[in-house]
């Protein structure tokens, strides 16, 4: 798809104590620092549509139901420099109101000011599809955003 959006730029990352985890109105991208001289040979990573596993050097590092439904035969996970994971899951839901909450269910909760952010970031996506000769990228929204924001589609 060609936008002029530039997804990933502006990211808003939920902190955790493994990493950072943040999102597209595509995709989930999930980053794990690991230990320097990390081996693609001891990390064991199993994406489902609806789990996580990842497993370094026999630790559990993640493991558990996501919190959306994603494409699992899209799912991805590289070692780069061998000190960090990088995860990219495709969404099923490609939509500005499915901003997920947390990576799992339950846990690495995104706290109120980020998945306020991380909403914001969702809904000016959406504005930018809808809207491909606009440049949004540094448009700044308020009011109501939440659920990908107000529906125009009716307009005229």
């Amino acid at each position: 798809m060609s936008v002029h959006f530039e997804e990933r730029s502006g990211i808003v990352p939920c902190q955790t104590s493994w990493g950072v985890w943040y999102q597209t109105m595509e995709e989930v991208f999930i980053e794990v620092n690991v230990p320097q001289g990390t081996s693609a040979k001891e990390v064991k990573c199993v994406l489902g549509s609806k789990e996580i596993e990842l497993f370094v050097k026999g630790r559990e590092i993640l493991k558990g139901k996501l919190f959306g439904t994603t494409v699992a035969d899209e799912g991805t996970w590289t070692l780069e420099d061998k000190k960090l994971i990088r995860i990219v899951l495709m969404k099923s839901n490609r939509e500005a109101g499915n901003c997920w909450q947390s990576l799992l269910e339950g846990e690495y909760c995104a706290n109120a000011w980020v998945q306020d952010q991380m909403q914001r970031k969702l809904t000016l996506e959406r504005f930018q599809r809808e809207n491909p000769g606009f440049d949004f990228s540094g448009a700044e929204i308020s009011g109501n955003f939440h659920g990908g924001g107000p529906d125009f589609s009716n307009l005229k």
